[in-house]
C-alpha cells in the first residue's frame, strides 16, 4: 500500500496487478476511485486524474471533499465478544497491571496499531 499526501490529499493507494493483465489502483478508503494502466506509473497517472475530476464533482456539487478517516476525531466505547478464557486473562492482566480491563485493551490496541504503522513506514522506505 502506498501513500502520497501531496497527490492524493493523504488517502492510502493499493495498486495491484489484476488477473486481466492490467494494474489497477485505487483509493483503500474511496475503492470506487480507481483506475487501470498497463504499467503501475501509468495506472497512478491515470488514478491522479480520476481523483482530481472526482474533486471537482464534489465542488460543482457543492458537496465537501472527503478526507482521510485518520484526519476525523474518532473516541469512543467499542463491544467485542471474546471467548471466557481470553477476557479471564485479560482481565487477571489487568489487576496485576491495577488498571481497568478497558485502559488495558485501549492500551493493547494502541501499541499493536503504533507497531502496525511502524512496519507500514518501514515497507514504504524500503520499496
Amino acid at each position: 500500500m502506498l501513500e502520497n499526501h501531496d497527490e492524493f490529499d493523504g488517502f492510502a493507494v493499493n495498486l495491484f496487478f489484476d488477473e486481466d493483465g492490467d494494474y489497477l489502483a485505487h483509493l483503500v478508503e474511496m475503492p470506487n476511485v480507481s483506475a487501470f494502466g498497463p504499467t503501475p506509473a501509468e495506472a497512478l497517472a491515470e488514478l491522479k486524474t480520476a481523483w482530481k475530476l472526482m474533486k471537482e464533482c464534489y465542488q460543482a456539487d457543492g458537496e465537501p471533499l472527503p478526507q482521510k478517516p485518520s484526519r476525523k476525531g474518532y473516541a469512543g466505547p467499542v463491544s467485542v465478544q471474546v471467548d471466557e478464557q481470553l477476557y479471564r486473562a485479560l482481565a487477571d492482566e489487568a489487576a496485576k497491571a491495577r488498571m481497568s480491563l478497558y485502559a488495558l485493551v485501549t492500551k493493547k490496541l494502541t501499541n499493536s496499531t503504533a507497531v502496525a504503522e511502524e512496519c507500514t513506514h518501514y515497507e514504504q522506505k524500503s520499496a
